[in-house]
């Protein structure tokens, strides 16, 4: 690792009052987030009103031929 920045991962980690491997497993932690989120395996599973399965004829119809 480049001295620099490993002095800097040093001086960062003190300032939160963390070792320097605890603040790099946040930091790692925090940029990869998004990709550790869960999502829906499915499109649409979470999206529609919870009654859709026993009305669907009656909410086919909503919004059709509105303006």
């Amino acid at each position: 690792m480049d001295p620099e920045l490993d002095r800097a991962l040093t001086q960062a980690a003190a300032r939160q009052n963390l070792s320097k491997a605890e603040f790099i497993r946040q930091t790692l932690t925090s940029a990869v987030s998004e990709e550790l989120a869960v999502r829906p395996r499915a499109i649409g599973v979470f999206d529609g009103p919870p009654d859709l399965a026993t009305r669907a004829e009656d909410h086919l119809g909503e919004g059709f031929g509105e303006s």
